[in-house]
């Protein structure tokens, strides 16, 4: 497959040289969205070797993961990786998300922390857990970790679908509305790395929005997908 990893970045001047650079050693194109950063995120992965796109102002992790599936669609890509610009994802996992593709025939390929959890806050473990119960509910197909943003996505899910999350939510969109369209996920372990990074989530802001977000997917007209 033509894959493409698309990596959506906010101020991540210090990761995202060495993290363009590892994935490119790896055969794959790189394309970071650069989300309104205010310091030289897009410099350095331009200077690495990373086709660079960039949404104008900070619009948010939906909107600039949006640009960069524009930009694999246009580029006849037949899949993309997405992962986070922060150095918690790891490209040498990227080989078993290709592999878990090819073997298990999946249109969609979700990592999955939760195998070894090791470092992650205790709070955000327990809600990961209830959440992807509730999404893969919503799905009819376990994903033991839906909030994971590192996933595989063949370029055929989102021509077939209509997003319309700017935010955080759209990981969880998507997930719905491919599965309603009947595309198959499968899931992968990967390994998560945590520095002295702050989470860019806010708690309380982003659930009220992951709420909205399922409540209107409860009286929605599958038509509108």
């Amino acid at each position: 497959m033509k894959i493409a990893i698309i990596i959506p970045a906010h101020n991540e001047a210090q990761t995202i040289g060495p993290l363009v650079k590892d994935v490119l050693s790896k055969g794959y194109d790189c394309i970071v969205i650069d989300d309104g950063s205010v310091d030289k995120t897009a410099a350095i992965a331009a200077d690495a070797q990373a086709v660079v796109l960039r949404t104008g102002g900070k619009s948010g992790k939906g909107n600039a993961l949006k640009i960069g599936f524009d930009y694999v669609i246009r580029n006849h890509y037949e899949a993309l990786i997405a992962m986070d610009g922060d150095g918690q994802h790891s490209p040498s996992d990227i080989a078993a998300f290709v592999a878990c593709c090819q073997v298990a025939q999946a249109d969609i390929v979700n990592g999955n922390r939760l195998k070894n959890p090791q470092g992650m806050p205790l709070v955000r473990l327990a809600t990961n857990h209830f959440m992807s119960w509730l999404i893969s509910f919503f799905c009819r197909q376990h994903i033991p970790d839906t909030q994971c943003g590192f996933r595989l996505i063949k370029t055929k899910v989102l021509e077939a679908i209509k997003l319309e999350s700017s935010d955080f939510e759209i990981e969880t969109e998507v997930l719905i509305k491919a599965s309603k369209k009947g595309f198959k996920i499968a899931s992968v372990g990967i390994q998560t790395i945590y520095r002295d990074e702050v989470s860019k989530i806010q708690p309380v802001h982003d659930t009220l929005r992951f709420i909205a977000y399922l409540w209107r997917e409860l009286w929605r007209n599958d038509k509108t997908l």
